[in-house]
């Protein structure tokens, strides 16, 4: 690779360093009594032992452990960026700016937007949230196949708690027209200059329950930051497609606790909120799950994923606030949402009400190989890449939660996940496809 790259890394690296030198003395001076990292490798965090975590976990996740869920706490352990995503960034980040309003990009192509990020710069947040779209853990397409979720009370203590709703999916798919750095069309399609379409999702046939069985969302997001995204539901009991507002989204759609903003991070459009940086810290994140899939926890009633891997790592904190003119109607008051400073992956999530109580919580497990399982014959990529396996969304003020195993155990395929692999077409986002999955 060229010197500018041997640059970059050393950028970076030296940035990573002072960040993190910082941001241990910043907590230390804001929590005298509270030390900054209290565990370490070989540690087994319970109920018991949760304010070892305290200072190293957001509010809903905190909770979370003292309600049952539990962790082992592993090495940190360096996420590299998949290579072509790495020349991207090298290739076209110098000619990415913000525009005059701040809130959107201009000369975006692929790869990451603002490698080079300074906490001090008054764009900061909106910088991190862009990076946040733009992260490297898929650029091209997505098939997720033979995913569940099942929603149940949080009760400590137990194996199970009596499933109240459970659904799963046959496919959720992605194409991004942009940013595009493994699958032709490359860098961007040529579709884009005709619909200014960034990207393209589609969740179906939903497979369970059996009431809705068929039925499917699909959703368009367009660069141009004043038009909302198009979304369509499709309800096979009625036969009947629903256009649904922008701002529903933002809420959960069915009887689980998930929003369609929060099925892979937070996926809301970023020009409609206002972006404040909190901070800086080491904080707890999964990005090794061992076991895939896994099952739920045996501590909290299958609320979440446990025992799984926990590290600590460099976590940027920002607060998205929504603009009441472009979403009036937005459930939540603001988010807080905890983005890995290496990978730009979203660890979670805590959503807060009107009334400024936490609300929400959501959390991601996530693993880095080059194939999603061990055993894996198709999906095996010649790099390790992120794979989001685990994640749960739980209401902190009632114990609802609902967590969703990536693939489900009950599978009829193990491997599941199809990233930047051309698995997808555009063909695939459209009514008329998923009218026709139906039965």
């Amino acid at each position: 690779m060229g010197g500018r790259e041997g640059s970059l890394k050393s950028i970076r690296a030296f940035e990573g360093i002072v960040a993190v030198g910082l941001a241990v003395v910043l907590a230390c001076l804001a929590s005298p009594g509270i030390a900054v990292a209290q565990v370490k490798p070989g540690d087994f965090i319970t109920s018991e032992n949760a304010y070892k975590v305290k200072g190293l976990a957001g509010p809903g996740l905190y909770w979370r452990v003292r309600h049952g869920m539990t962790m082992r706490i592993v090495p940190t352990e360096t996420i590299e960026w998949p290579p072509p995503y790495k020349d991207a960034t090298e290739k076209y980040s110098s000619q990415v700016r913000l525009t005059p309003d701040r809130q959107s990009l201009e000369g975006y192509v692929a790869g990451l937007p603002f490698p080079f990020i300074d906490t001090n710069d008054p764009d900061v947040a909106v910088k991190i949230a862009w990076n946040m779209t733009f992260r490297p853990m898929w650029t091209d397409d997505l098939d997720a196949r033979f995913f569940g979720c099942d929603s149940v009370y949080v009760t400590p203590g137990r194996a199970n708690s009596r499933i109240i709703y459970a659904s799963e999916i046959g496919h959720y798919r992605t194409y991004n027209e942009i940013g595009r750095t493994e699958v032709e069309p490359l860098p961007i399609d040529p579709d884009f200059k005709k619909t200014g379409r960034m990207f393209l999702t589609a969740m179906y046939p939903l497979l369970a329950p059996e009431d809705q069985y068929g039925g499917g969302i699909i959703r368009y997001r367009y660069a141009d930051p004043r038009r909302g995204d198009d979304t369509w539901i499709w309800n096979p009991g009625v036969r009947r497609v629903r256009r649904i507002n922008e701002a529903q989204l933002g809420s959960a759609i069915g009887p689980d606790t998930f929003d369609p903003d929060d099925y892979a991070g937070f996926d809301a459009k970023n020009e409609n909120y206002n972006w404040k940086f909190l901070g800086e810290r080491r904080m707890l994140g999964s990005l090794h799950v061992a076991q895939v899939p896994a099952p739920a926890c045996p501590t909290d009633g299958g609320a979440s994923l446990c025992p799984a891997e926990w590290e600590l790592r460099r976590v940027y904190i920002l607060q998205a606030t929504p603009n009441r003119s472009r979403v009036p109607e937005e459930l939540y008051s603001r988010h807080v949402i905890y983005v890995d400073a290496e990978s730009y992956a979203v660890l979670g999530q805590d959503l807060y009400d009107r009334a400024g109580e936490l609300f929400m919580s959501t959390a991601y497990w996530l693993t880095y190989r080059d194939r999603p399982v061990p055993d894996a014959r198709v999906a095996i990529y010649p790099f390790k890449r992120l794979f989001e396996v685990d994640t749960s969304s739980l209401n902190v003020q009632t114990g609802y939660a609902t967590f969703c195993a990536m693939p489900t155990p009950k599978a009829p395929e193990r491997e599941c996940w199809y990233i930047n692999m051309g698995a997808v077409d555009k063909a695939m986002f459209t009514v008329r496809a998923m009218v026709a999955a139906a039965p």
